[in-house]
């Protein structure tokens, strides 16, 4: 038997994109069958503008934008730092669901990236400091070698963030959401800003 494909009408979405996500999220976190809610495929442009995607992890969000952490010298860092802007999708199988976002990308401050760290397992606190991420590396024994180092180094003492690693907000243009349709049949609602700021609800073909 086919499954029940749920139908997405314009009467369903909150006037704000932001609510409407938020309401979107709190269902994915409470799917049973959805492990990580916050996995995020992150795309963005890389040597010689080509598109290059990945998934991170979303960490937090509010009507500013969507936020995720990184070493700011890996690859994903090197591309935002020539190409400021992004993309993010996340896609939640068992709700028949898809969020796309678009938009301009900045830092986060030093306080949210501090913040932010000193929540982190202290284990990963000190792969941070151990990982010279997307550079080349000749053997396992390598990086530990490097967390090694860096274990004796905080010995006893509290691990502090890198200065080569922060955040991202994703300031967006656009949010679109995606709800699967019978036969392809797709419901898709797209939320763009108009020239005074205001957010602009359409309808677009699947």
């Amino acid at each position: 038997m086919a499954p029940i494909r749920r139908r997405l009408t314009r009467d369903d979405l909150a006037a704000d994109p932001f609510e409407q996500f938020a309401q979107w999220f709190a269902d994915a976190e409470a799917e049973p069958g959805i492990v990580f809610a916050e996995a995020v495929c992150l795309s963005t442009l890389g040597p010689n503008e080509t598109p290059e995607g990945r998934v991170v992890l979303l960490k937090h969000f509010d009507e500013h934008g969507f936020v995720f952490y990184t070493n700011l010298e890996s690859g994903k860092g090197r591309s935002l730092a020539a190409h400021p802007k992004a993309g993010m999708t996340f896609y939640w199988q068992p709700l028949d669901r898809q969020v796309r976002i678009r938009g301009s990308v900045e830092r986060v401050s030093s306080e949210e990236a501090d913040a932010y760290f000193a929540t982190r397992p202290r284990g990963s606190r000190l792969g941070a400091w151990a990982s010279e991420q997307s550079r080349d590396l000749d053997t396992r024994a390598a990086l530990e070698d490097r967390l090694r180092a860096v274990e004796e180094r905080f010995a006893g003492a509290d691990v502090p963030r890198p200065p080569h690693w922060s955040g991202y907000r994703v300031a967006p243009d656009a949010i679109e959401f995606w709800q699967e349709g019978a036969s392809r049949l797709h419901d898709r609602f797209v939320y763009e800003r108009d020239d005074a700021g205001a957010w602009v609800r359409r309808r677009l073909y699947p």
